[in-house]
C-alpha cells in the first residue's frame, strides 16, 4: 500500500483517506493501485458493508500528477493504473460514500459520477480541464454526466473544463448535499454509518438495479474513452497544452 493511502476498517465502514497534502493529494500510479486494493479488499470483506472514499478538508484530489502521469503513459497501457481504479469504482458492488472537500479536479471529479452519495463542504471546488489540455473525457464522463446533469450544463463543464463551485455541482446532480466543511467528514460517516446499518442484500440489489440500465453501455464509453484519451496524449494539441501548464507553474 502507498503511504499516500490511508486505510482503516470500524462500524462496518472501509475508510479510504488520499493523504498527500504536500501535493494536494495529486495521484500517482502507485496511489491508483493502492486505492484499487483498498476497494479489492472491502469488495471482499463481508464485516464491510459500505466504503467511504475522502481527503483532508481543504483538498480531495487536484487529479493526475501530471508529472508521474506523462512518464508512466509513453509506455504501453496508458495511465494502466488509473483506469483500473476507474473500473474497481465503477463495478464496486458495495455503496460508496465521497466526503469532497477543496479542490477535486479532474479524476477527482469523476470518480464521483461512480459513488452513491458525494457530500461536498462549501469551499469545494471541481473542474473537468481535459478539452482545455488537450486531452478528452474520461471515467464515462462523456456518458454519465448529460445523463445526471443535462446536455448543456454537462457540455459547459466538458468543453470549457473551467472549475466550478459546490452549489453548481449539487444543481448539476453531482452532490447531494452542502455540510460545513469542519462538518463534512462526519456528516459522511453518519451517512456511511446509516447504510451500513440496512439490510445487507436489500442494498446490493437495489445499487445493482440502479446501475444495471447502463451497465453494458457505460463499460464500452469507458473503454473507447481510455482508447481516445492515450491517442490524444501523444497528439500536438496535448504535447502544446501540457507544455504550457507546465511552463506556467514554473512562472
Amino acid at each position: 500500500m502507498s503511504s499516500h493511502v490511508r486505510t482503516s476498517t470500524a462500524d462496518r465502514i472501509a475508510e479510504i483517506e488520499i493523504h498527500r497534502p504536500e501535493k494536494r493529494n495529486a495521484l500517482t500510479g502507485e496511489m491508483y493501485d493502492a486505492m484499487s486494493l483498498a476497494f479489492d479488499r472491502a469488495e471482499a470483506d463481508p464485516a464491510v458493508h459500505v466504503i467511504l472514499l475522502h481527503g483532508q478538508q481543504d483538498c480531495f484530489t487536484a487529479g493526475n500528477d501530471l508529472a508521474d502521469f506523462l512518464s508512466a503513459g509513453r509506455g504501453e497501457g496508458v495511465a494502466s493504473p488509473a483506469t483500473n481504479f476507474l473500473s474497481v469504482i465503477r463495478t464496486a458492488r458495495k455503496p460508496v460514500v465521497a466526503a469532497v472537500g477543496g479542490v477535486a479536479v479532474g479524476i477527482g471529479t469523476t470518480m464521483l459520477l461512480h459513488c452513491e452519495l458525494v457530500y461536498a463542504a462549501p469551499n469545494a471546488r471541481f473542474q473537468m480541464p481535459f478539452v482545455p489540455l488537450g486531452l478528452a473525457p474520461e471515467g464515462g464522463s462523456s456518458l454519465l454526466l448529460p445523463m445526471l446533469a443535462g446536455y448543456q450544463r454537462a457540455a459547459e463543464m466538458l468543453l470549457l473544463g473551467r472549475p466550478f463551485g459546490a452549489e453548481k455541482a449539487m444543481a448539476a446532480g453531482l452532490v447531494n448535499e452542502i455540510v460545513p466543511v469542519e462538518r463534512l467528514l462526519a456528516h459522511a460517516r453518519e451517512a456511511a454509518l446509516a447504510v451500513a446499518a440496512l439490510p445487507v442484500e436489500s442494498v446490493r440489489i437495489t445499487k445493482e438495479l440502479l446501475k444495471r440500465p447502463h451497465a453494458r453501455e457505460l463499460q464500452e464509453r469507458m473503454a473507447e474513452e481510455i482508447r481516445i484519451f492515450g491517442e490524444r496524449l501523444h497528439s500536438p494539441e496535448a504535447k502544446a497544452a501540457m507544455g504550457a501548464f507546465f511552463q506556467k507553474k514554473k512562472g
